[in-house]
């Protein structure tokens, strides 16, 4: 044969391309992107056989340390049989081995088309699963979350919360479900969220929802601070259009506000408040925020009724979705959260849970905190007996705390929040 090889030129691009296609024509899947191949082309190794002037095959390749991994191997159907495939491998481990590489390594589709390799001396090895994971952000829009003061959530938030069951069924069934699975929910008519408000009372754990969703859809997540616009140097109206102007660079991302009614509260009286520009301003930008797919707005306030009527008009937000007090499951976790491992199995966490209902996350959190301080005290200043091996909390202490903690949400504000959820929620 008149075959010959040698290293891949950027003039075979196109030849590579229609070896591709035709490859994928016949069935094959390569298990690399061509995005991937062609950027393996021009930074690390690729083989090309040509006959004559035309390429009739390619190996392409990447050296991690001393591993070199082959990205593609094809050959044009018309010169299939006649070894190719296996010189090619041999030619590319050539130029590989130049890297320092002691193995080669190759991913290939569970089709039964490895014969080739195992002719060229590579062996199957068994029990081995291959897993991949896209990556949720990439270098460029690392920068840009880096200047909005975003990142990558943790992914087991959503299900560090506990308890509040109803709450949390309906944000994956709403907005998760969705959001994971565009392409499923358009075959149904659904059409994913675009933004949603979260409403309820102080410290109920709307933030560490919203969190929590951008974590289950592993998603970037975009905090925006009414209170920080103010300084900026275009007003509070510029300095929130720059910011959703720059969110714009992202492929996905939940965008969040808390505190919303600092900006979006009710347009009265003549001559406007200092704040009605930055309301005008926020009603523009979200429309064109819901144009783009992958992006999310939640926006929380404890306070519904002061916000402004256009804001939470249909065609804005889709869900108006009410966040309320822990229930009894949320408050065993959050007790248990904050009682020292030592003393957990001595306390009697289901009386806490019944003396503290009404109370919010923050409302316990401070209470066994309280609880904390004053079993120290009492084991240093009365007993004086206190060890790391035998003092710690018991269930009086917390009984105590719970007695001298005001609630943060009073039985009037919650008469409000539950007219609020006939009145105002949206489901």
């Amino acid at each position: 044969m008149s075959i010959r090889f040698r290293n891949f030129q950027p003039v075979d691009t196109d030849a590579l391309l229609a070896l591709w296609d035709e490859a994928r024509n016949a069935g094959f899947e390569p298990v690399y992107s061509l995005a991937e191949v062609l950027a393996s082309c021009t930074k690390d190794f690729a083989i090309v056989a040509c006959d004559g002037d035309l390429v009739i095959g390619t190996a392409v390749g990447r050296a991690a340390h001393e591993q070199g991994w082959v990205v593609l191997l094809t050959v044009a159907q018309s010169h299939q049989g006649q070894g190719l495939g296996g010189r090619l491998l041999g030619e590319l481990e050539i130029e590989m081995s130049k890297a320092g590489i002691t193995k080669m390594s190759m991913l290939v589709a569970d089709d039964g088309k490895s014969g080739v390799l195992e002719k060229a001396g590579f062996q199957a090895l068994k029990h081995l699963n291959y897993f991949e994971r896209p990556v949720s952000v990439s270098e460029q829009e690392r920068e840009v979350l880096k200047n909005l003061g975003g990142a990558l959530m943790p992914r087991n938030l959503w299900g560090k919360i506990a308890g509040m069951k109803n709450e949390k069924e309906l944000l994956e069934r709403r907005l998760v479900l969705p959001l994971s699975d565009a392409a499923l929910a358009e075959t149904f008519g659904v059409e994913p969220p675009k933004a949603i408000v979260l409403f309820g009372p102080p410290g109920t754990g709307k933030t560490t929802f919203a969190k929590a969703v951008a974590s289950r859809l592993n998603w970037p997540f975009v905090e925006v601070f009414p209170s920080r616009l103010a300084g900026d140097q275009n007003g509070l109206a510029g300095g929130l259009r720059e910011i959703f102007n720059s969110i714009d660079d992202l492929e996905n991302v939940v965008v969040f506000i808390d505190e919303v009614e600092e900006i979006a509260s009710k347009r009265k009286g003549d001559p406007p408040s200092p704040t009605q520009g930055v309301t005008n301003e926020l009603l523009k930008l979200i429309p064109t925020f819901r144009e783009k797919p992958g992006h999310l707005l939640i926006v929380a306030t404890n306070y519904i009724r002061a916000l402004d009527d256009a804001f939470l008009r249909h065609g804005r937000f889709d869900y108006v979705i009410p966040i309320g007090l822990p229930d009894a499951e949320a408050r065993h976790s959050i007790w248990s959260r904050y009682i020292p491992a030592l003393a957990l199995e001595s306390i009697d966490v289901a009386e806490l849970v019944k003396r503290s209902e009404g109370f919010s996350p923050a409302d316990i959190e401070y209470a066994a905190r309280k609880a904390s301080q004053r079993a120290l005290e009492q084991a240093i200043y009365e007993t004086q007996v206190a060890t790391k091996e035998n003092s710690t909390t018991a269930t009086e202490h917390y009984l105590w705390a719970i007695s001298n903690t005001r609630r943060t949400v009073s039985d009037e504000v919650i008469a409000e929040f539950e007219q609020d959820i006939q009145s105002i929620g949206r489901l």
